[in-house]
This record gives structure tokens, sequence and C-alpha cells, in this order.
């Protein structure tokens, strides 16, 4: 029947798109349900790095061992997603100076090829970090885009027969006694209600997969983490860089496309804020003051805005008040766990781990249905990604970056009579966004900027906006619903741009709003 599956996935993250990928891959029907967009908690709000492991070698040597697998792993199968920029950890005079041979030596152990270097040659290397450093190792990382990983999985997902449902939010669960068999949702755009059945529900909400266990009758403790972060306007580094010593506020920057990215902090915040997370002035100082001693540049250098992401962190059942709160992954089988059967979380963990996050839960789920079909995530390709088979055209700017977002993919963009660039500083043209829709269910302007960059460069949207709106609204066939969209995109904006509104990126604010006022 229609609405009948062998596995239901709760959350559009990363976790979750993974998951449904893994399943759809090893013949399972599956369907994914997302309340909002896709990457729309903590998968689209953090720095994008793909850690090598190098950062969590001292203190939790099996997360890094797990990272630096799922380093190598990513770089072939989403290599369009990753760009290798490796990276740096830097010891300033003020810092610890035997931390440095305490990371090497944790990093070898974990398998992570870390190298010691003059700071010498990490100036040549890096000539923005500090010129006061006093040693250097140098380590795998790399920056991922999380919006391209997230979409080339649920495309991915949807080519081997998944069904992924954004907008619509789950409701209620269906239950025969105390196994779980299906989930009530309800279609946020439209208000239509549907009941979906599946042997296994697969819990991947992050942060609001506590109130999806309570929803299933579990209980799960769960403890938010706000981490925020600064968006500057153009790339400063070329290598991710670190601060070599224990991890703290604002001790990495990296770089991205064409911007660069200081983060985080890290403060519990109540689940009342969870929805509605904002960047205090406070922390954008914080940011700033600590990420300068970095990267001093920082203090010249235009902010186009801050944002934050909540850490679905998660206590221990024998560990209620949190004190040792760990950033592994977690799987949970509520049916040993809570007796409730058909009913799994997956949680916890970092972006970089998300294949692995996915592969444990859908081995957990194959084993509840008797399903012997191996993982095949870490060998295949996701789109964009395959091996190119023919040069990209030299001569277009456009398709070049159109290229760099989608990879192989841009095959199926038509350029011929779509070419026009509507978005100068990322160079979106109207095959792109006629793509998005078709492709990679884009219903709005978030999501448009989520799958294209659209608005992301160095004018924020300031002067391409309305067309992008215009031509958005043409593809969705809903031409009335331009100025909406409009409107929408720049109030989604403004909350980005509030906390850093002085000097140029207050003028910039009052550019826009004197341009788009009604």
């Amino acid at each position: 029947m229609m609405n009948e599956y062998d596995v239901i996935i709760i959350g559009g993250g990363i976790t979750g798109v993974g998951t449904a990928r893994d399943c759809a891959l090893r013949g399972l029907r599956t369907v994914l349900v997302e309340r909002f967009d896709l990457t729309n908690g903590a998968t689209g709000r953090n720095h994008g790095l793909l850690h090598s492991g190098a950062r969590y070698a001292v203190t939790d040597r099996d997360s890094a061992s797990e990272c630096i697998k799922e380093n190598r792993i990513l770089k072939r199968i989403a290599s369009n997603c990753v760009e290798r920029t490796d990276g740096l950890f830097i010891t300033l005079p003020e810092d610890d100076p035997a931390y440095q041979d305490k990371l090497v030596e944790a990093c070898r152990a974990a398998g992570i090829k870390a190298e010691s270097i003059d700071p010498a040659e990490a100036l040549r290397l890096e000539p923005s970090v500090n010129p006061r450093l006093v040693g250097a190792v140098r380590v795998p990382d790399a920056s991922v885009d999380p919006f391209r990983l997230s979409s080339a999985n649920a495309l991915d997902a949807a080519a081997h027969g998944a069904r992924i449902l954004t907008y619509h939010s789950v409701t209620s669960f269906i239950k025969d006694g105390s196994r779980v068999v299906g989930v009530r949702v309800k279609d946020t755009r439209t208000g239509e209600e549907k009941e979906i059945l599946a042997a296994m529900t697969v819990n991947a909400a992050g942060i609001w997969g506590q109130g999806i266990a309570a929803m299933a009758g579990a209980r799960i403790r769960m403890l938010p983490s706000k981490g925020s972060l600064l968006v500057f306007g153009h790339r400063v580094n070329r290598m991710v860089v670190n601060r070599c010593r224990k991890p703290a506020n604002a001790d990495i920057l990296v770089p991205g496309d064409v911007v660069c990215i200081i983060g985080t902090t890290s403060d519990k915040v109540p689940f009342e804020e969870c929805d509605d997370i904002r960047v205090t002035r406070q922390e954008v100082t914080a940011l700033l003051d600590e990420g300068c001693s970095l990267v001093p540049a920082l203090a010249n250098t235009r902010i186009l805005r801050a944002y934050a992401g909540v850490r679905p962190l998660v206590a221990s059942d024998d560990d209620p008040t949190g004190r040792r709160t760990s950033r592994g992954i977690v799987l949970l089988d509520h049916e040993s766990r809570d007796g409730i059967s058909g009913f799994v979380t997956i949680t916890g963990g970092k972006l970089t781990n998300y294949r692995l996050m996915a592969q444990m839960a859908t081995d957990l789920v194959c084993r509840k249905l008797n399903v012997d079909k191996p993982c095949l995530t870490a060998g295949l390709p996701l789109p964009g990604s395959e091996r190119r088979l023919n040069p990209s055209r030299a001569d277009a700017v456009a398709f070049k970056a159109a290229e760099g977002r989608h990879g192989t993919m841009v095959k199926d963009m038509d350029f011929s009579h779509k070419s026009e660039v509507l978005c100068e500083c990322e160079h979106v043209t109207k095959a792109e966004i006629a793509y998005a829709v078709k492709y990679l269910d884009v219903h709005n302007m978030v999501d448009l900027r989520r799958r294209t960059r659209i608005g992301m460069g160095t004018c924020q949207g300031t002067f391409c906006i309305r067309k992008v709106a215009e031509a958005l609204a043409e593809e969705l066939g809903c031409p009335q619903k331009a100025e909406e969209f409009l409107d929408q995109y720049v109030r989604e904006r403004w909350k980005g741009m509030a906390p850093v509104c002085w000097g140029d990126s207050l003028r910039e604010a009052e550019y826009m709003r004197k341009l788009y006022r009604k």
C-alpha cells in the first residue's frame, strides 16, 4: 500500500538522510519525514569542518579514530562536497607548550597523520595565522558543505526508492500494544493529515529527539548545548586553523566557498529556546576576541552574519546530572531499553561521522527485520561526486560555479535557455534554480538558499534577491508569490545580521532595508 513501508525515519538532518540512503541501498522500503526543510537543525548550523579527529585525540581517542576513518571515506565518496584544505593547530606564547607534543602523540595513536612543523613553515603555508605562534602541527582537516552533502544523500536515497517528505510533522505514534507500528503526520503547508505504517521507526531528530521519544513512551535525557558562530565577508585563510589547546570557545576558523567561519561557543540552553535560537552581542564579542588571537586579520574583516545551532548531547542512563556527557554516537534500542519494540534512536555524534551513525542505525533495523544486506555507503560515490568523464567548460564561469556545487549533476541543468546569472556573488543562474526546484525539493527561498548558496555571498542578497524571488515563483508556477518570497528572505536573513550590526554591516543592513521596505 502507498503508506506502508519497512522503515520510517524521523528527521531530515544529515543523520536522517544518511540513514534513508543506507536503508534504501539495502532494499528497504523507506520514508523520511521532516517537519521543515532538510538541514533545518544542527546540520545547517555548524562550521562545516570535516574533522580529522585531531581535536578529540587527547580527550576522546575512540571519537578521534572514528573521525579519521570517516574523513577518508567522505573524501572519496563525497568529493564534490569536500575541500581538501588540510589544517593547522597553532600554539601561542600563552598556551601550554607541552600540549603540542601530547596532541601529536595522541593523534598518531588514533591513526591520524600529525606532523609538528616549524612556525616559519606554518606561516608560509597559512600567512593569516598569528605571527606570534611558537609551534604548529599539520593535520588532515578539511571543509565540507553540509547542505550539498545532505542534498546528495537525499537525492541518492530517492533514486533508490526512498520517499522524502519535507514539511511533514509527526503528531503521534501508532502503536499495537507496546510496539510502534507507524506515525501520524501533518503536512505543515496544507494541513492534510495521514498515517504512515512501518515495521521499524528510527528517531533521528537531533535535539528534538527527546520529544519524539517521549511521544512514543520512551525517555531520553538530552542536554541542549548552544554553539554560536560568525561568518566573515571573504576567505581570510586557505587552511583550517585550530588553536593548539584543550577545546574552548572560538578556536577554529574554517574556510568554505567564498567566506570563512569562526566557531564555536558552548552554552547550555533550555529546550524552549531550541526552535528560535539567537546569537547575543556578548557571544559575538567573545568570538571576535578569541578569533583575532587565532587570525589577527579578522579584526578588520567585515562580518556578514551570526548564527547558532544546538548540539544533541545525551546524558548516559547512569549519569542523570549530565556531568559526564559525551559528544560520541548514541544508538538506543528502545525494545531492550524501554520495552518499546519497533523503535530505535540514533543521535549525538558529529557531521563527520554521519555515515557511520547511519550504518549503525541501519544495521540494527536490518537485524530487527531479519534482513541480511551489507552496507554499501562507504564505497558508492554520492550523486555529483562520480568520476568526471568530460572536462569542465572552462569558458563558462557560471557553469563552473554550478559544477562546483552539484558536480556531475550539472548535466541536468539547461544552460541553453536559462543561462542568465541572477546571483553574481555565487554565480547562480536561472538554470540552477530550475534544477533545484525540479530535483532538490525546493519550496521557498530558504530551501533555495541551502541548495544553491543564493544570497550567501558578499552582498547577502542585497542586489539579486528580487530577481531570484521572481525566478523561483515562476519555476514553482506561482508568480503571484514573488513578493511573499522576497519578504520571507529579508526577514530570515535579518535574524543573523542583527547581532553584528555595526560599521559596514550596519550600513549594508540599512541599504537593504531601504531597497526592499514596503
